[in-house]
């Protein structure tokens, strides 16, 4: 089921789980800052974020997880069989989302992680959430073998993008973590060069299975979970987007 929640009202939602006695409570923005402070504790990766995506129960405690780096992990190796070990990556942002995944890429090795913002001071501190990251600037994207848009650049329908496409090229792997619309102008423009490019589809149902998991001790159902995001993204098309 899905609850609209106004701004700031996120602790409210956990007081109303806790009332309602919700098992499992998925949390998108703007919301992840608020709950993480509403909860009884949280994981060691939703502290390091401070940001939570997932809330559960145990021992009769809510805890609060942020499972956004790991789903963003399994779509680049499952879904587009990109292993980011030793690579040279490059993150757009410096939000919840940019963070989770410069700390994602951190920790399974990768060679570097540069995180380019309009906001250097924004950047810094994205960057110092793990050793392999260091702030650049956009040209630095030219030698990277990932590219990350974790900013809701594009996300409108007007035709912008959140680097010049000068420095995409073939070779190159780049991902748009806005799935709505499914093709963002950073997609038709990186493959206009001759680079890969993929939305942020996978990331939503992979850290959506990466809860089912925390919730129910079992295996996600991830072909249904799949069907039923691509078809309420179909049935969305044309619609403003909802965060």
């Amino acid at each position: 089921m899905a609850f609209p929640v106004a701004a700031g009202e996120g602790r409210a939602a956990v007081d109303a789980m806790r009332a309602f006695r919700v098992e499992g409570l998925s949390v998108t923005m703007p919301h992840k800052a608020d709950v993480a402070a509403a909860v009884d504790r949280l994981s060691p990766t939703a502290e390091r974020l401070g940001a939570v995506n997932t809330v559960l129960w145990r021992s009769g405690a809510l805890v609060g997880e942020n499972t956004d780096g790991d789903g963003f992990l399994d779509a680049l190796r499952v879904d587009e069989g990109f292993e980011p070990e030793g690579r040279r990556c490059l993150v757009l942002g410096a939000g919840g989302a940019a963070r989770a995944v410069v700390v994602a890429l951190g920790a399974v090795g990768a060679a570097d992680v540069v995180v380019v913002n309009r906001s250097p001071e924004r950047a810094e501190v994205a960057a110092a959430l793990s050793p392999a990251a260091r702030v650049g600037v956009p040209g630095d994207a030219g030698e990277a073998d990932l590219v990350v848009n974790a900013t809701p650049v594009g996300m409108d329908g007007v035709d912008r993008l959140p680097i010049d496409a000068v420095h995409l090229g073939s070779g190159q792997l780049v991902v748009d973590l806005i799935y709505r619309p499914a093709i963002t102008p950073l997609i038709e423009a990186a493959r206009a060069t001759g680079a890969a490019a993929t939305n942020g589809l996978g990331m939503l149902i992979h850290q959506a299975a990466h809860a089912f998991r925390l919730w129910t001790g079992e295996d996600p159902p991830l072909e249904a979970m799949s069907a039923a995001a691509l078809a309420a993204l179909t049935s969305s098309a044309g619609r403003s987007p909802t965060p």
